[in-house]
């Protein structure tokens, strides 16, 4: 009978354990490795970003956090593991713009941009500056123009390759300018910047960390700036918007995704300590170093960019008769 009681009392223990709710079972988190995915090379931003945070993320969990590059396919390689991935907040997706670019120019992608993740916050943001050779005879973005028009399509602007960014960017800035100037994509950003220097290409949009050493050597000129604001590495080179184009404000940006599905407080835990972590001097100090501007704020502030960025790319896209390579 003894027995008999005691299996009884602890058949019981099992049902209310099992009958506790999943969010008691959330409290623990984090309590494993917590893998972070980037979806390119290393070196790039995005790996910068997870190997500047997820050390310091270790160190205040008291957990190891490790980062995990899957490149391939300009980034949806990386980003199918995590929409795939359990949704527990122990693998995370550090992705860039591309993010926002790709369904634009994949029409089948493994995942859904939108569906298949958790927005978790937006790290940071970098700059882009229009560039054109110091020889070429424009001091503006409407000397640019009017050069542009009176030569229609026998001019040529260098990307450092077809669909990304830089490429788009210039898309948007010729269908809101009205001009014809041709596409040369090169394999890479240094081919683009050596051929714009030497003058075989009269223009580009070039991350203004890069541009930086070049436009301060004399060889290349800075007509605008395509953030919201004013740049502090070339406070004296106007916006894009203050030369009349409102829609004209293109920046990289840098996002951290969980999967869809993943509990809202573990997405609030990550939130608030992305959050905490970009408000250290170190850390802004660290990316300021490397052209990137600390970013935050909450989830719904990266699902508001995602959101505007998936039909804007793709208007330029279908207008421009952009296609993959």
């Amino acid at each position: 009978m003894q027995k008999f009681n005691t299996l009884i009392r602890l058949s019981g223990l099992v049902l209310v354990v099992m009958a506790l709710p999943q969010g008691h079972a959330q409290t623990t988190y984090p309590g494993r490795t917590v893998q972070i995915v980037v979806p390119y090379t290393p070196g790039t931003g995005a790996d910068i970003l997870a190997r500047t945070l997820g050390p310091k993320m270790a160190e205040a969990w008291k957990i190891p956090v490790i980062t995990d590059n899957r490149a391939g396919a300009t980034g949806n390689i990386g980003a199918e593991l995590v929409a795939k991935a359990q949704p527990d907040g122990y693998t995370l997706l550090c992705t860039a713009t591309s993010f926002g670019t790709n369904p634009a120019l994949n029409k089948k992608l493994p995942f859904d941009p939108v569906r298949s993740f958790a927005p978790v916050g937006i790290l940071a943001t970098s700059g882009m500056a229009l560039l054109v050779p110091a020889e070429l005879p424009v001091k503006t973005v409407r000397d640019f123009i009017e050069l542009v028009k009176s030569q229609p399509g026998k001019l040529y602007y260098a990307s450092p390759g077809n669909g990304g960014l830089q490429h788009l960017a210039m898309e948007l800035f010729k269908q809101e300018a009205h001009i014809d100037i041709v596409h040369v994509p090169y394999k890479g950003a240094a081919g683009a910047i050596g051929d714009l220097v030497g003058g075989h290409v009269q223009a580009s949009v070039v991350a203004i960390q890069t541009a930086v050493p070049h436009v301060q050597s004399g060889r290349l000129r800075a007509l605008a700036v395509m953030g919201a604001e004013r740049s502090a590495a070339f406070p004296n080179v106007p916006t894009l918007r203050e030369s009349g184009f409102t829609n004209m404000v293109v920046e990289t940006w840098y996002g951290m995704f969980a999967p869809a599905g993943t509990p809202p407080d573990i997405v609030a835990k990550l939130n608030a300590e992305l959050n905490t972590l970009l408000a250290r001097t170190d850390i802004r100090e660290q990316f300021a170093r490397q052209g990137l501007n600390p970013a935050g704020g909450p989830p719904g502030r990266l699902a508001d960019l995602v959101g505007r960025e998936l039909p804007r790319w793709a208007a330029v896209v279908r207008v421009a008769g952009i296609t993959a390579d």
